[in-house]
C-alpha cells in the first residue's frame, strides 16, 4: 500500500480549525453591515436608503468610454496604460489634485499627494502608519463606519469625541488630553453617517486640540465637493497651514476621493500631506499593491481635465433635489418624538428615534413589513452605541421614491 505524504497533509490542512491560526488583530474585523445591506439593491421592490453611493445615472460614462477608448487606439500611450508604474501614483493627475486642492486653500505640490485605491485605502495606509495596538484614536461620536474597520487592524483604542470639547468645555478637552491620543480621524464637511459639518470655530478649536496633544489629525473630504447649500468652510488643512506656513509644517493629512464625483470603480482617491509623510506612506503602498491601476489613473485625468466643475454642478443640483425631497417628507409625515439633521451637502439624514426604539429591530421589521432599507445607526460608534439613530441616504431613489419610503418608514415607526 503506497501512503501519498501529500495528500495526507492536504486532508488534514482540511480539517484544521482556521480561527486559532488567524492573528489576534482579526478578532476586531467584522463584516461590514453596510455592504451586506448593499445585496439588497439587487432587489427591485426594494426602496433603498441604506447605501450612501453614488447615482450610477449621474456618471460620466460616455466621458470615461471616450478616454478608455483614446488611450488605447494611440499605440505608445496604449504601452503606457497598461504597464507598470510608479508607487506614487500617474504624475498628470498628481498635479492636477495638487493644483485643484491649491486653488482650495490647500497650496500643495505633487510631491505632497500619494494615490490610492480609493480613500478607503488611504485610512488602511494611514492606520499601517501610525497605530500600534492599544493606541488612541479620536473620533467623532458617531463617526464613518469604514475608517474604524480600517483602523481596527491595527488594534487601537478609541475615544469618542466627548461632548462641548470643540465648544469651550474644559472638562471635556482636558478628556482628550488624558487619553494622549495617537490619531484623530474626522469628517468636516457633510460627515457619513449624519452629514454634520464642522462650522469654522470647531475647525479651528479641533486644531488646537491636536496641537496641544501633539497627534496627527486625518481630514476625511469624501464628501467635500458636494456642497449644495449654505457657505464654504476652508478646510482643516487649509486652517492648518494658514497657522503655520506650509504643507510641510501642518499636521493634518487630508483624504480626497472621486469615487463620490466620478466613479467608484475607478478606485482614484488620494492622501496630501507633508512630504516626510508621504515618503513613507509610498513604501507601505508598495508593500501593499504595488500601485493604483495605470490605465484607471489616466482615464480619470483625462475626464477631469475638461468640464469636471460643470460635472460638480449637475452632482449638487441632482443630491440637492433629493436632499431636499427627503427633508419635506420627514417634515411632513414622521411622528412626533423623531428629530433629525439637515445636512447642506453630501449624501446622507441622520434620524434619532424615541427612546426604547431599535434601529437594528426597526430595519428587521422594516425589511419584512414595508420593503424599505436603512442602516441602523450603532455601527457607527466607536464607543457606547446610541442604539435609536439611524442613516438614510438619498442618493439612490428619485424624489417620488423617497417620498413613498418615507411614509412607509414613518408608519412603521408610529407603530412602534
Amino acid at each position: 500500500m503506497t501512503i501519498d505524504i501529500q495528500d495526507l497533509a492536504s486532508e488534514e490542512l482540511a480539517t484544521k480549525d482556521w480561527a486559532a491560526r488567524f492573528s489576534t488583530r482579526m478578532a476586531g474585523i467584522r463584516a461590514s453591515e453596510i455592504r451586506e445591506l448593499l445585496k439588497l439593491l439587487e432587489q427591485p421592490d426594494i426602496l433603498s436608503f441604506a447605501g450612501g453611493i453614488p447615482d450610477p445615472a449621474l456618471f460620466p460614462a460616455r466621458a470615461i468610454r471616450a478616454a478608455y477608448a483614446e488611450i488605447l487606439a494611440d499605440g505608445a500611450q496604449a504601452a503606457q496604460a497598461l504597464q507598470y508604474t510608479v508607487s506614487e501614483g500617474h504624475g498628470p493627475l498628481r498635479r492636477w489634485i495638487a493644483e485643484r486642492m491649491t486653488r482650495d486653500g490647500m497650496p500643495c505640490e505633487p510631491e505632497n499627494v500619494l494615490l490610492t485605491a480609493g480613500s478607503q485605502q488611504a485610512l488602511d495606509l494611514l492606520g499601517k502608519l501610525f497605530l500600534d495596538p492599544g493606541a488612541t484614536v479620536i473620533v467623532a461620536r458617531p463617526t464613518y463606519l469604514g475608517a474604524l474597520q480600517a483602523f481596527n487592524a491595527y488594534q487601537p483604542a478609541y475615544l469618542d469625541l466627548p461632548e462641548g470639547a470643540l465648544d469651550g468645555d474644559a472638562a471635556a478637552r482636558a478628556a482628550v488630553g488624558a487619553c494622549a491620543p495617537r490619531l484623530g480621524y474626522f469628517v468636516p464637511d457633510f460627515a457619513n453617517p449624519t452629514g454634520v459639518s464642522l462650522t469654522l470655530a470647531q475647525r479651528e478649536a479641533l486644531l488646537d486640540l491636536a496641537e496641544a496633544g501633539d497627534f496627527p489629525l486625518v481630514e476625511d473630504g469624501a464628501y467635500r465637493e458636494l456642497r449644495f447649500g449654505g457657505e464654504a468652510i476652508p478646510s482643516l488643512l487649509a486652517l492648518d497651514i494658514a497657522r503655520n506656513g506650509s504643507i510641510e509644517a501642518a499636521r493634518t493629512l487630508f483624504c480626497g476621493t472621486l469615487s463620490k464625483t466620478l466613479s467608484p470603480a475607478l478606485r482614484i482617491g488620494w492622501i496630501c500631506g507633508p512630504k516626510a509623510v508621504i515618503e513613507k506612506l509610498v513604501l507601505l503602498k508598495q508593500g501593499g499593491d504595488l500601485h493604483v491601476s495605470t490605465i484607471n489613473q489616466m482615464v480619470a485625468h483625462r475626464v477631469v481635465s475638461e468640464g469636471y466643475d460643470q460635472h460638480l454642478g449637475r452632482l449638487r443640483a441632482a443630491y440637492g433635489g433629493q436632499a431636499r425631497a427627503m427633508l419635506a417628507a420627514l417634515q411632513q409625515h414622521m411622528p412626533a418624538g423623531v428629530s433629525w439633521i439637515s445636512p447642506e451637502g453630501g449624501m446622507f439624514v441622520w434620524l434619532t428615534l424615541p427612546a426604547g426604539l431599535d434601529g437594528k429591530d426597526l430595519l428587521a421589521r422594516a425589511l419584512t413589513d414595508i420593503r424599505v432599507a436603512f442602516v441602523p445607526g450603532a455601527p457607527f460608534f466607536a464607543e457606547a452605541p446610541a442604539a435609536n439613530t439611524l442613516r438614510l441616504s438619498y442618493s439612490l431613489l428619485p424624489p417620488d421614491q423617497i417620498e413613498e419610503g418615507v411614509r412607509r418608514l414613518a408608519g412603521l415607526i408610529a407603530n412602534g
